[in-house]
């Protein structure tokens, strides 16, 4: 406990806010994909029936950007032709299901709160096992980061545990190798009921740059249900702890647009 408070005050910083704007982060930081909406379609949208039905041809012709697959590179942007396609400093992306992250315009509906009955269960903390599931170590490295004095993700009661029979789920990475998938299905049933799955990164979520690869499960197996999606390679750790935050109703729901226009999303005391 001294050597963490020492590391603390040596800091000298507050624990990083959640701000929807995502301001605080450095420049090069690249966050949700958007296709932004054509000048013509904005001028035109809700003047005239016809105007409006062109807009909706427009955006059913948009691609699907699928952000579970998405490694955040640049050349990501380049693949969309004659699409102003570009890279935002929102790093709100966690969502509550698999398709939420496949999107034509980058807007997806973020996480929604467990049900009250779950989260009375869970009262106020949160524990997690992590499993490594084959994966480089980006991941890994980005969730170790949220138990720093920066991210200090314990001030909301979520921290790893060493044994998943003292957790209340468990937090995977990697893209599930086949030997390991025995390892984790072993980790899932060790938690005892309620449990909460949490799926971080490219890969568990669809195999990211390995999905292909006969060595691999290309994410988290059918058998395994995931509460919690969080896109990225690796995903920031404010990425990990808004989805957290609003898996607990810890922060009001918001959609990306909304929040990021007014930044009405707020902090939920405990309870």
């Amino acid at each position: 406990m001294f050597d963490y408070l020492r590391a603390r005050f040596a800091h000298r910083l507050a624990p990083a806010s959640l701000e929807p704007s995502g301001s605080g982060l450095p420049h090069r930081f690249r966050g949700r994909l958007v296709v932004p909406q054509p000048q013509a379609d904005v001028a035109t949208e809700g003047s005239t029936p016809a105007g409006e039905a062109a807009s909706e041809h427009r955006r059913r012709n948009l691609p699907i950007i699928d952000l579970g697959r998405s490694v955040f590179a640049p050349e990501e942007t380049q693949r969309l032709e004659g699409q102003d396609a570009a890279f935002t400093q929102d790093y709100r992306m966690a969502t509550r299901s698999r398709s939420a992250l496949l999107t034509s315009d980058g807007e997806i509906e973020l996480a929604q709160a467990l049900d009250r009955k779950m989260r009375r269960l869970l009262g106020r903390s949160l524990r997690f096992r992590l499993v490594a599931a084959g994966s480089c170590g980006g991941c890994e490295a980005e969730l170790a980061a949220l138990s720093n004095v920066v991210f200090d993700m314990a001030r909301f009661g979520i921290q790893f545990v060493a044994s998943p029979r003292h957790a209340d789920g468990i937090v995977i990475a990697g893209a599930i190798s086949v030997n390991m998938r025995e390892a984790l299905e072993k980790t899932y049933e060790a938690v005892p009921d309620p449990r909460i799955v949490v799926a971080v990164g490219a890969c568990a979520i669809s195999g990211g740059v390995f999905a292909g690869s006969e060595a691999v499960l290309g994410g988290v197996p059918p058998s395994i249900p995931v509460d919690l999606w969080v896109p990225g390679c690796p995903p920031h750790p404010l990425t990990v702890l808004d989805g957290l935050l609003r898996l607990l109703g810890r922060l009001e729901d918001s959609s990306n647009t909304a929040a990021a226009a007014t930044g009405d999303d707020t902090l939920v005391p405990l309870r």
